[in-house]
Order: C-alpha cells, then sequence, then structure tokens
C-alpha cells in the first residue's frame, strides 16, 4: 500500500510509469521529423479554416436567415425548412434522379476503370499498353466546362452522336440534351469516358503488387487468363476495391452539380435535376439561404449514414475497412 500510495504521488495520482518515456519518444520524433511537421502545418490550418470554421454555418438550417438582421438576429424556426423539402413538389424528384444517376454511376462507373485496368494487366505489348493509358487519360486533364461544350456539340441537331443514333434506330432527332430520357444516359456514359483511364491508374498500381510466383504456379497447371484474372488478380486486389466502394457509396446522394448545370435544362429536370442542382437554384438564384443549407445538411447527413453502414459490412464480411 505504501509503494502505491508513493507511485501516486510521483506520477500525479495516476499509476503511469510510461508516461515519461512516451513524452521522451515525441520530443525526439519531433527533433527528427521536424520538417514535415512543418509541413503539414498549411495543410491543417488550411482544414481548420475552410472545412472546420465554417460548419457552424449549418445552423442558418434551423434559422429564418435575413442577411440584413444577420446570423444572431435571425429567427429560430427549427426543423420548417426540413418540413418544407419533405412536403415540397420536388421531393421525390430530385430524391429518384440523385439515387438513379448515382447508383448506374456505380454500376457502370465503378466497374469500367477495374475492367480497362484488367485487360491493361494482361497486355502484352508495351507499346500497345501505353498508347491505350494515354488516350485514356487525356479526358481526364481536359477542363469540365470544355467537356460539356462538346457534349452539346455532339449530341446537337448534326452532331455526330446524334447523327449515328438516328442511323441506328432510323427516328429523325433533334439535340439529344432536349429529351429527358437521353440525359441519364449522356450524363454516365460521358462520365465513365472521362474519368475510366485515371480512375485505372489505383488498381494498376495495386497489381503491379502481385506476387508474380502466383502466376507462375497457375502456368504451371494450366490455367488459362480469364481464371488467373478471377481467382488470383481480383481477390489480391480487393481490400483495394472495397475501399473505393465504400467512398463511391458514401457520395451516393451527392452528384456533380457542375456537370449537371452544365448540361440540363427545364426541359430535362424530370431526368436532371438532383439534390445539388435543386440547392444551387433554391440557394442562389432565389436566395433561399435557409432552405438550401436544410437540403444541403440532409444530403451530407444521409451520405455520412450510408458510409458509416458501409464501412461496417464491409468490415464484418471482408475484414477490410476505413476505421
Amino acid at each position: 500500500m505504501l509503494t502505491v500510495r508513493k507511485n501516486r504521488k510521483r506520477h500525479g495520482g495516476l499509476i503511469t510509469p510510461g508516461r515519461k518515456n512516451k513524452r521522451h519518444l515525441i520530443k525526439k520524433d519531433f527533433k527528427k521529423n521536424w520538417f514535415a511537421y512543418m509541413l503539414a502545418i498549411p495543410v491543417i490550418a488550411w482544414f481548420l479554416v475552410f472545412c472546420y470554421g465554417p460548419m457552424w454555418g449549418v445552423l442558418i438550417a434551423f434559422k429564418d436567415f435575413k442577411p440584413l438582421l444577420g446570423f444572431a438576429d435571425s429567427q429560430w424556426v427549427g426543423f420548417k425548412h426540413f418540413i418544407e423539402f419533405f412536403q415540397g413538389p420536388y421531393f421525390w424528384r430530385v430524391v429518384k434522379n440523385t439515387l438513379l444517376l448515382n447508383v448506374w454511376g456505380i454500376v457502370l462507373g465503378f466497374t469500367a476503370p477495374i475492367l480497362l485496368a484488367l485487360m491493361l494487366n494482361e497486355a502484352r505489348n508495351s507499346r500497345f499498353k501505353k498508347v491505350v493509358q494515354t488516350i485514356t487519360y487525356m479526358p481526364h486533364f481536359i477542363s469540365l466546362v470544355v467537356v460539356c461544350g462538346m457534349i452539346h456539340i455532339f449530341t446537337a441537331d448534326e452532331g455526330i452522336i446524334t447523327q449515328v443514333l438516328q442511323f441506328i434506330t432510323g427516328k429523325e432527332y433533334s439535340s439529344l440534351l432536349g429529351y429527358s430520357s437521353m440525359f441519364r444516359p449522356i450524363y454516365i456514359f460521358s462520365g465513365i469516358w472521362q474519368s475510366i483511364g485515371w480512375e485505372s491508374i489505383i488498381y494498376l498500381a495495386a497489381m503491379s503488387t502481385i506476387d508474380p510466383t502466383l502466376y507462375e504456379a497457375a502456368d504451371m497447371d494450366g490455367v488459362g487468363r480469364i481464371k488467373k484474372m478471377w481467382h488470383i488478380t481480383l481477390p489480391q486486389i480487393s481490400p483495394v476495391i472495397v475501399i473505393l466502394f465504400i467512398f463511391a457509396v458514401g457520395g451516393l446522394m451527392a452528384s456533380g452539380y457542375e456537370k449537371i448545370i452544365l448540361l440540363y435544362n427545364p426541359l430535362t429536370y424530370d431526368t436532371a435535376d438532383v439534390i445539388a442542382s435543386y440547392v444551387y437554384r433554391r440557394g442562389l438564384r432565389e436566395a433561399s439561404l435557409s432552405y438550401s443549407t436544410a437540403v444541403g445538411l440532409l444530403s451530407a447527413i444521409i451520405n455520412f449514414a450510408l458510409l458509416w453502414a458501409t464501412n461496417r459490412i464491409a468490415k464484418r464480411h471482408s475484414e477490410v475497412s476505413l476505421w
């Protein structure tokens, strides 16, 4: 008992004999890597100022915010704007469009880079592989405004895509972006064209770390290329696929509003209007700041819930997760 009391007095009432060693290790690490810590300070400051600092602004969603009155003097209205969104005429439309665009984006856009990486990994001609990689990477570096301008040109009355579609179907079409039924295919496939090469890089990097002796053993057993991809390549890169899939599901309620705003028009609102574009119109065009903040906050909460649920399911079934 006397020994325990003496130890408590020495360590401030707690028996922590390793505290001094931990402090010594922290100081030693800081002295050794002080330059790396200095480089991290601007990044941390950027997140604090531009990401965490403005988070108090979500309280606008619970107020009837008037810029002339200011944040403090604006009337507190609770969940009024959330209820208004749920009961509004555009609730089901924007939620349905957001889900459909992102679900199809995951089904097609998430698998396309994996397939491209598998095919490039099997290519034996290095020159052909480099040419394909260069061609598929290029659209990623084109400005989104330029990409949308190209889509407008290709889908115009005399555009190449419109002409090909008329030749295949035998029907006459005007500008394809004027048809609500055409917006989703144009949006999804143009997104795949723009990102397939860039997103395949991480899968190719993961494939480069696979032990080549696995393929050599499979060759000795007479295993074909398809079976090697299915039983060796895909299982080896599955942790990367799971992590990226978690991120993709976590953004299920978030669509890139810039591209949608540049492509849609009142004729295609039925299939093109998503939560992000609706928030843009209500918040900036109609100056309904509190209402748009409430809708954006609700979307962020749903995204976080989807991310947490997907991460938990992945951890339970594959032991791969973000945390």
